[in-house]
C-alpha cells in the first residue's frame, strides 16, 4: 500500500471517530440533562429512604418518643380533669350530707324539747270542767303532744274512741280516749283519770313512748295489727 493510501485511511478513520464522538456526546449530554432535572426534583423532598440506614432507627425512635410524650400529656390532663370533677362531686355530696344531718339533728332536738315541754303538762294546767267537747280535748292534746307526733295520736284516738273521753268497750271494759285496759291503769297519771281528758292524754303519751318509742311508732304498729 502506498503512503498516500495509508494517510487517507488514517484521515478517514479519524473523521469517523470524530463523528461518532459527536453523536455520542450529544446523546450523553441529553441523558445528563435529564439526570440533573431528576436530582433537582428529588432534592425538594426528603424521604426516610434518603437518610442513611444507620440514622433511620434514631429518627423513628424520636418520632415514637414524641408521640408517647404527647399521649402521656393528654392522659395526665384527662386524669386531672376526672379527679377534679370527682373531688368536686364528693365535696358537694359531703356538704349536702352534713347539711341534711344538721337539719335532722335540729328537728329531732326541737321535737325532743317540745315533747319534754308537752309531757310536763297535766290536768293541773287546764281548768277542770264537768264535761269537755271534742274541740276542747283536741286543743288539750295539741298542747300536750309534740307537733310532729300529734297526727299519729289523733289517728289512734279517732280509731279507738272518736275522742270520747268516757268511751267504754262493753266487751273488754277498755276505757277512755286510748281505750286503756283496764281503765284503772290511767290512775298512774292522775286520780281523775275517769273524768279528765288531760290525765288520759298524759297517760296515753307515756304508754306509747314507753312501749313503742313514740306515738308515730305506735300508730305504725296499729296500722299493721289494728291494735296497739
Amino acid at each position: 500500500m502506498s503512503t498516500i493510501s495509508v494517510r487517507g485511511l488514517a484521515v478517514a478513520t479519524a473523521t469517523a471517530v470524530t463523528a461518532v464522538g459527536s453523536v455520542v456526546g450529544i446523546a450523553s449530554g441529553s441523558v445528563a440533562a435529564q439526570n440533573d432535572d431528576a436530582e433537582a426534583t428529588a432534592a425538594d423532598t426528603t424521604l426516610l429512604a434518603d437518610i442513611p440506614a444507620g440514622e433511620q432507627a434514631q429518627v423513628q425512635t424520636a418520632s415514637l418518643t414524641q408521640q408517647a410524650d404527647a399521649q402521656a400529656i393528654a392522659a395526665d390532663a384527662s386524669a386531672r380533669k376526672v379527679a377534679e370533677e370527682a373531688a368536686r362531686k364528693a365535696a358537694a355530696e359531703t356538704a349536702s350530707t352534713k347539711k341534711e344531718a344538721a337539719q335532722k339533728a335540729a328537728e329531732e332536738a326541737k321535737e325532743r324539747a317540745e315533747a319534754k315541754a308537752a309531757a310536763s303538762r297535766g290536768s293541773a294546767d287546764f281548768p277542770v270542767q264537768s264535761s269537755y267537747t271534742v274541740a276542747q280535748i283536741q286543743a288539750m292534746a295539741r298542747q300536750m303532744v309534740a307537733s310532729g307526733q300529734y297526727q299519729c295520736v289523733s289517728n289512734i284516738v279517732n280509731h279507738e274512741s272518736s275522742w270520747n273521753y268516757r268511751a267504754v268497750n262493753t266487751s273488754s271494759g277498755a276505757y277512755g280516749l286510748f281505750q286503756a285496759l283496764p281503765g284503772s291503769k290511767m290512775s298512774s297519771a292522775g286520780a281523775d283519770w275517769q273524768t279528765n281528758p288531760a290525765t288520759q292524754i298524759k297517760w296515753g303519751l307515756n304508754y306509747m313512748n314507753t312501749v313503742y318509742g313514740s306515738p308515730c311508732r305506735a300508730w305504725s304498729f296499729w296500722q299493721a295489727n289494728h291494735w296497739y
